[in-house]
């Protein structure tokens, strides 16, 4: 077997628990034996995205982002720090949210690079999404009675950065099974700050599409919702807010399922993974697809 799993991350230089997720689904995959080599590597941290394939003895590679959108850093920042010779966004064929892969060489290594569309646009996160509910509120049939955001930070300057979103609350609206689905945002419309405002739920779950918790997810989000005054002091999970319990998950993307992910971007890619895949969601407690998904 030789064929290596590079995971791409963005990391922090200012939060150390910003890589925390990465490592630990590198590690869940890695138990697995499903490569011969797993990598993980970051945009502001050590390992970093141009020297990682040179940690690699592989002649394999599947590249996968663990980036929840498709945009400058899947498209711009990506291929170009690990040199993907003659790539471009459209070998994806994508309309912003069904990116599958494209083949490459490494111009300097001369590795074959099986490069995955990002791991937050896969069908598979609407599962984690669902998984985190029911992480935060100890219910593994969370849903009647319910309400879900799914929260995305949201920019005009991407489009992309909602329809990762919109795509998921979709998925899980056609599901019926929480009583409302909605997709809110921290900086457009509708908004974040307004969660009650858009639910007639008593219970709302949270959910920010987030790789790892920081800044945004840990302070702006639940300060933003009216949960604390203050990040710093706390807050009770639930909170009521407006009349509504509001379950706030943190980032989807601490979840342990999210490993599950990752495998299935490779699979489509063409890896041979389909017994890891069904060990991480037994590990993990992920249930299998819903029927139709």
């Amino acid at each position: 077997m030789d064929e290596a799993l590079v995971i791409a991350a963005h990391g922090s230089h200012l939060n150390a628990e910003s890589s925390t997720p990465t490592y630990d689904h590198a590690d869940t995959i890695r138990a697995t034996g499903a490569f011969a080599e797993v990598r993980e590597s970051f945009w502001k941290e050590e390992p970093s995205f141009r020297e990682a394939l040179r940690t690699v003895d592989a002649d394999e590679v599947y590249l996968v982002p663990l980036f929840i959108s498709e945009g400058y850093f899947t498209e711009q920042v990506i291929p170009r720090e690990f040199r993907l010779e003659d790539w471009d966004p459209a070998l994806w064929d994508s309309d912003g949210t069904s990116a599958t892969h494209a083949t490459l060489t490494a111009e300097d290594t001369g590795q074959t690079i099986h490069y995955c569309g990002p791991a937050g646009t896969h069908d598979a996160m609407s599962d984690v999404i669902v998984q985190r509910a029911e992480s935060v509120t100890g219910n593994p049939d969370v849903g009647e009675g319910f309400g879900l955001a799914v929260v995305g930070h949201g920019t005009e300057r991407n489009e992309n950065s909602a329809k990762a979103i919109q795509y998921h609350a979709d998925r899980i609206r056609e599901r019926d099974r929480f009583d409302e689905v909605q997709s809110l945002f921290m900086d457009e419309d509708p908004e974040v700050d307004d969660v009650a405002d858009y639910f007639e739920s008593d219970d709302i779950v949270v959910v920010p599409l987030f790789i790892a918790d920081g800044f945004h997810t840990q302070e702006d989000i639940p300060e933003d919702m009216g949960l604390t005054d203050d990040y710093r002091t706390g807050y009770d999970v639930p909170t009521t807010v407006e009349g509504h319990d509001i379950w706030y998950a943190g980032a989807v993307g601490t979840e342990p399922l999210m490993a599950d992910v990752v495998l299935e971007r490779a699979a489509d890619a063409g890896a041979d993974v389909g017994a890891a895949i069904e060990q991480v969601r037994e590990e993990t407690g992920g249930a299998k697809p819903a029927t139709g998904d």
